[in-house]
């Protein structure tokens, strides 16, 4: 089932929790592509000098993080990688969720597609191993791109949807990574991941 649109609508840092264990799921060529999110991070843009609507910054490249929860955001970096986000909390509010790894489940031959050009079988045993494990890794391997930029998430072909099977695990609470330069922000424990899962992109020291 599609997570609803009143899920998104809370303090980001309790949906990059929440959404731990949740199915991210893209229809890709009639192919269906699933990963569950095993880690997140969250950014605050009143409080949060790591978050690109900091100071109250407003561009047409970051407005969609003002936009309604439950809708996406996806950006560049480094001129060739996307980053996929959730939008949550409310309308004119900049918070949103980096989805940063997910394990996946479900249409890996079409994710070795987009990510290597090459079949499941012909990639190396590290590839597969880091397949979706890091948040633009998976943007490639689930074909996210700026086509995807505020769609919305709890309906057509790209969503969020509940587990299955509830699984009990444990979440670990960690620096982000990547923004030195947000001086306190820095420190803020704000990515989330579930403990012991192979597929978290930098795991605690």
């Amino acid at each position: 089932m599609k997570i609803s649109k009143d899920f998104y609508a809370r303090d980001a840092r309790i949906v990059a929790k929440d959404l731990l264990g949740k199915i991210i799921v893209h229809k890709v060529d009639g192919i269906k592509l699933k990963g569950k999110i095993v880690e997140t991070e969250a950014y605050i843009g009143n409080i949060d000098k790591a978050c690109h609507a900091y100071g109250g910054k407003i561009t047409p490249k970051i407005k969609p993080l003002y936009g309604t929860p439950g809708i996406a955001y996806v950006y560049f970096i480094y001129g060739k990688y996307f980053c996929f986000n959730v939008i949550t909390k409310k309308e004119g509010e900049a918070e949103g969720v980096l989805i940063r790894a997910v394990e996946p489940i479900e249409g890996l031959e079409k994710m070795s597609y987009l990510r290597f050009q090459k079949s499941l079988n012909e990639i190396t045993k590290a590839q597969r191993g880091n397949l979706t494990s890091g948040p633009s890794k998976f943007c490639m391997a689930f074909n996210i791109d700026k086509n995807n930029n505020e769609q919305k998430l709890y309906e057509g072909q790209l969503y969020i949807e509940e587990e299955k099977i509830k699984e009990k695990f444990e979440i670990v609470e960690d620096k982000r990574i990547g923004i030195d330069y947000a001086k306190e922000a820095k420190d803020f424990l704000w990515r989330y991941y579930i403990n012991n899962n192979k597929w978290v992109s930098v795991k605690k020291k």
